[in-house]
């Protein structure tokens, strides 16, 4: 394993941010107030909300998620691309 990708590894590692990313997935641009949300009812996880925003800051370290800024709000997007990096590694012929 590349040592660059050992902190995807270990953001993936954890089942909440995990559901984090299946979020995003499938709903890109959500705030904070939104994620906790949709993951106490889709997911039944009842994290505090800066638990969430704790793990959302380790997804961003892992260049898995990207935020930006739109006044006062703070909008969270998934970021495919060190996905696809593992992936494309294993997968290649």
């Amino acid at each position: 394993m590349h040592a660059d990708q050992q902190p995807i590894f270990k953001a993936l590692a954890d089942p909440t941010r995990r559901a984090i990313l299946d979020e995003l997935a499938g709903r890109d641009g959500q705030t904070l107030f939104e994620l906790c949300g949709r993951l106490t009812m889709r997911h039944g996880l009842s994290s505090t909300r800066q638990a969430i925003s704790q793990h959302l800051d380790q997804l961003a370290a892992a260049g898995l998620v990207r935020t930006q800024r739109d006044g006062r709000h703070k909008f969270h997007y998934l970021d495919r691309a060190p996905l696809r990096g593992l992936t494309d590694r294993w997968l290649e012929e």
